[in-house]
């Protein structure tokens, strides 16, 4: 009934690029157009097999990044649709969207990219092991202002195509910690550290667990949430974000 629904308001409403609003033609396979599209950098192999930074060469194979061989992530894999530009490119289509999303509170914005994040999904197949996506928490004072969590809204988009289900209240954030964004990269894990708890009378135990964000930067924020789940008693934990940054 839902693909019925979406069907007719795409022909009443065309769909437009949520990038540059340019009409999309009606067998277009994503939400940007194509001349935003391939400005895009999607997340493709060759990359480290355990936190899915990309690497520049087609012709390297997979193989473990430097810093998953110093300092192994607590999750056992992560993955991201595309990859995030950088701070000069303040007109790349991604970079424009999901500053929208999430400062400009275009909530509507959550259903599209959503929809692409399942994509970066597809080598992991709807039997593999996940019993719940669980959304990043945000503080209780940010929620407020920005008037919802875009990673519940990314994760219930996830859910709906590989039907998993989606719990945005057992992980809690209790402490209000500086933005990510605003600190270095030997900052930030200090600073998510023990802001993270399960809340009351909440289980996790043995469960196969998604965790799902925006953006993977650093990857202390996705570790700091897993820390916290596995020491509850996950049976594993998998991230999964929009975007990453790549060095």
């Amino acid at each position: 009934m839902r693909d019925v629904f979406d069907a007719l308001l795409d022909t009443v409403f065309p769909p437009a690029c949520i990038a540059c609003e340019a009409w999309l033609p009606a067998d277009s396979p994503g939400a940007f157009c194509s001349s935003c599209h391939d400005e895009i950098q999607l997340v493709r192999p060759p990359f480290c097999p355990r936190c899915g930074r990309p690497y520049r060469h087609d012709w390297q194979a997979d193989h473990l990044c430097g810093g998953c061989l110093l300092q192994p992530p607590a999750f056992s894999m992560a993955r991201s649709w595309g990859c995030y530009p950088r701070e000069s490119d303040v007109t790349h289509p991604l970079r424009q969207v999901i500053h929208r999303f999430k400062y400009g509170r275009q909530a509507s914005l959550g259903k599209p990219l959503g929809r692409l994040m399942a994509q970066a999904c597809q080598p992991w197949e709807p039997a593999s092991g996940f019993d719940l996506i669980i959304p990043v928490p945000l503080h209780p004072r940010r929620l407020r202002w920005r008037g919802f969590n875009q990673s519940v809204l990314l994760g219930r988009e996830v859910g709906r195509a590989w039907r998993i289900p989606i719990d945005p209240f057992i992980l809690t954030r209790k402490t209000e910690t500086a933005p990510q964004s605003t600190l270095s990269l030997r900052e930030r894990g200090p600073n998510v550290r023990g802001a993270f708890v399960i809340a009351p009378g909440r289980a996790v135990a043995r469960m196969g667990v998604l965790l799902v964000d925006d953006i993977y930067t650093s990857g202390a924020t996705l570790n700091e949430c897993t820390r916290v789940l596995l020491r509850a008693g996950a049976g594993e934990v998998r991230a999964l974000t929009l975007a990453r940054t790549v060095s």
